[in-house]
């Protein structure tokens, strides 16, 4: 049996302004009151695969509100247009007058949904952690190593190596039975998505 025995930790703080025993390392080797051991990493919270879907969706869905005057613009070229049949059955379409509206609709339509691809997906993203969709589910894409945001030029790298993950969509399936939840693409870049809601 020892002959020191630690005092018991006060109920208030020390009122001579000395430090608490047990703030401090104990000499015991025991980690600090409500501390992770020595040596223990903190193990993150880790989005789980139909978080990270639900993301994708709801990305998918707010970029596609860009694409509208694609849409708009492609039924008046087709409403405008004079259908024939021909003798075996053939339905053709053909539109001698355009005209311009529809053609600049189209134009401004895929210029909008690439900027906003662009913006929400390699900025946003990468200063951030939250793509549009991350944010509404409270899920953040962050360096495995330094737990920041990766930045604009990782984020567009990683999205070049999400290749990997469509053979098959297995990549994209990964996070299903992968221990840290991550596709391919996370992997090659050493990135993780974890629940942190904004705030």
């Amino acid at each position: 049996m020892s002959s020191y025995d630690p005092p018991p930790p006060p109920s208030e703080p020390n009122p001579y302004g000395q430090p608490n025993p047990y703030d401090q390392p104990s000499p015991y080797g025991q980690p600090p009151y409500g501390q992770p051991g020595y040596g223990q990493a903190i193990t993150p919270d880790y989005a789980h695969w139909g978080k990270r879907v639900g993301a994708l969706l709801i990305d998918g869905l707010v970029m596609m509100l860009a694409y509208i005057p694609v849409f708009v613009g492609t039924i008046m070229i087709v409403a405008a247009a004079d259908t024939t049949t021909t003798a075996d059955g053939t339905l053709t379409m053909t539109n001698d007058d355009v005209g311009a509206v529809p053609i600049l609709l189209i134009v401004l339509g895929v210029v909008a949904y690439l900027a906003f691809y662009v913006w929400n997906i390699f900025i946003k993203q990468g200063s951030t952690g939250y793509t549009i969709g991350k944010g509404v589910l409270g899920i953040k894409l962050i360096s495995e190593q330094t737990g920041q945001p990766i930045g604009a030029g990782k984020a567009f790298v990683r999205q070049l190596a999400h290749i990997l993950d469509s053979f098959c969509y297995i990549g994209y399936l990964w996070p299903l039975w992968d221990a840290k939840n991550q596709t391919f693409a996370d992997k090659i870049m050493t990135t993780i998505v974890v629940n942190q809601p904004k705030g």
